[in-house]
């Protein structure tokens, strides 16, 4: 059942909404990084643990993506617009709230609101551009999101030096006070009011997918803090992994069954392209872990500073951002397994050069070479897979979808950087001493992403229609 709000106007400037909705999707995701930069700074003027400092990103992470299931499907019911601007003003009077904290409790309280503020935004901005643009349109559309994307997540360390210094680590959170206001008002003159869908809320789902979505992102990102072992008492990091797998599998069993109203209504996977896309995007987001080694080592064997290191991320994100439009305006041309697969490829390729070209006197400009083909792969193959992806969604599905996704992306980035810090320890532990042989681990380390990449080839390969 659905009602009536405006009609959507398809020619009635949808870019400007969606200029309105990557503002919040690039300030959302960039305060996911944004404070790594600072945890030393918060150490030394809290005099705490760096065990507990490390909690300032992890409780955003994970509140941020524990309830990204739910999210989706709110906006299905109550508008993408309505609960994109609710969730706009949480995460930003939290950002207020963590500026002036006085304590690392307050801080880390603080951030989980800020983490549920931005898990109610995220599946809106895709659903919304899923239900404005025509599918002419939404490839390049989709391109700008994803450009968006991956300009946030190189930008984080860069934008948190650059405050840092001057004005102390407050300042990574105040800063989002004077652009979440304007975001807001932005967004409530471009966003379009779209129709609603008046589903009921799928309580047991609801639970089951929370809790489950919990076990398995606490899992997996706080893994390597525990060592895989004992969190407290009898939980142990294999028992909340293994727990979060019985509790998905029972949540897909219900799912299947089919009631009314299920949270991911099984029509979703018998979409090809989504279930397809979903793999992809999780392997994507993983591979974006490929900066951990790679600063690591910049830093440690090249001498560079923290700002100087992820300085060097930034051609890879600049031209993804420039190749991303015009990629999304080729995605409809194109196979979508040809399309996609090019993008996987090109990164697969970038991150295999680099794998060979890291040690200690490299000239940087073949390092910069990589990097800028690795922008070029990822601008092609985030646009591709997200616009596929998108593509397949029914409008009345794509909060629902756009949940999905969001989840898919969420859980493969924690995946991701478990995975890459595992075979980072791993390698350390039999290289040689010195520069070289920590190199050598840093550049075998890449080699796990390129693994992760066959697996979405194989995955996009089985693609069958364009989108649109």
């Amino acid at each position: 059942m659905s009602t009536s709000a405006r009609p959507v106007d398809r020619q009635a400037a949808p870019w400007r909404a969606l200029v309105a909705l990557c503002l919040g999707f690039f300030m959302i995701l960039l305060d996911g990084t944004i404070v790594s930069v600072a945890t030393p700074t918060l150490i030394r003027e809290l005099r705490v643990g760096v065990g507990d400092a490390v909690w300032v990103t992890s409780a955003y992470l994970l509140a941020f993506s524990v309830p990204l299931l739910i999210t989706g499907r709110l906006g299905d019911r109550f508008g993408p617009k309505r609960v994109y601007l609710a969730g706009m003003a949480i995460f930003t009077l939290a950002s207020v709230a963590c500026g002036v904290a006085g304590s690392l409790e307050m801080l880390i309280a603080m951030r989980v609101v800020q983490g549920l503020g931005a898990s109610l935004m995220s599946p809106q901005t895709m659903s919304v551009i899923t239900r404005v643009f025509g599918a002419d349109r939404r490839g390049a559309a989709m391109g700008v999101w994803g450009a968006v994307a991956g300009l946030a997540g190189v930008s984080g360390p860069v934008l948190g030096g650059l405050l840092l210094e001057p004005f102390g680590w407050r300042s990574i959170f105040l800063i989002n006070l004077p652009i979440g206001i304007a975001t807001i008002v932005f967004a409530w003159r471009a966003v379009p009011d779209l129709p609603t869908h008046a589903h009921r809320f799928d309580v047991p789902g609801l639970v089951l997918s929370a809790a489950a979505m919990f076990c398995v992102s606490f899992g997996i990102q706080e893994g390597p803090v525990y060592g895989w072992g004992t969190v407290a008492g009898p939980v142990s990091i294999p028992g909340l992994l293994m727990a979060g797998a019985a509790l998905f599998a029972v949540f897909v069993f219900l799912q299947c069954r089919g009631g009314r109203e299920p949270l991911i209504p099984p029509a979703l996977f018998r979409r090809r392209e989504f279930a397809l896309g979903g793999i992809a995007v999780a392997v994507l987001a993983s591979c974006n872990n490929w900066a951990l080694p790679f600063m690591l080592y910049a830093q440690d064997d090249r001498g560079t500073t923290v700002l100087s290191a992820a300085l060097l991320l930034l051609p890879s994100a600049v031209v993804s951002g420039i190749v991303s439009p015009p990629a999304g305006r080729y995605v409809t041309r194109f196979h979508p397994a040809v399309i996609s697969g090019a993008g996987l490829g090109i990164v697969a390729l970038s991150l295999l050069a680099l794998a060979i070209l890291i040690s200690p006197g490299t000239p940087l400009w073949a390092l910069m070479g990589a990097v800028v083909v690795n922008g070029f792969g990822n601008g092609i193959a985030w646009t591709s897979v997200s616009a596929i992806t998108s593509a397949a969604l029914p409008p009345d599905l794509a909060g629902a979808g756009s949940g999905v996704f969001n989840a898919m992306r969420s859980l493969g980035a924690a995946l991701g950087a478990a995975g890459v810090g595992a075979v980072i320890q791993a390698r350390l532990a039999v290289a040689p001493d010195g520069p070289a042989g920590h190199a050598a681990a840093m550049g075998q380390s890449l080699l796990f992403f390129v693994g992760m990449l066959a697996l979405a080839l194989v995955a996009t390969s089985a693609m069958r229609r364009s989108p649109g």
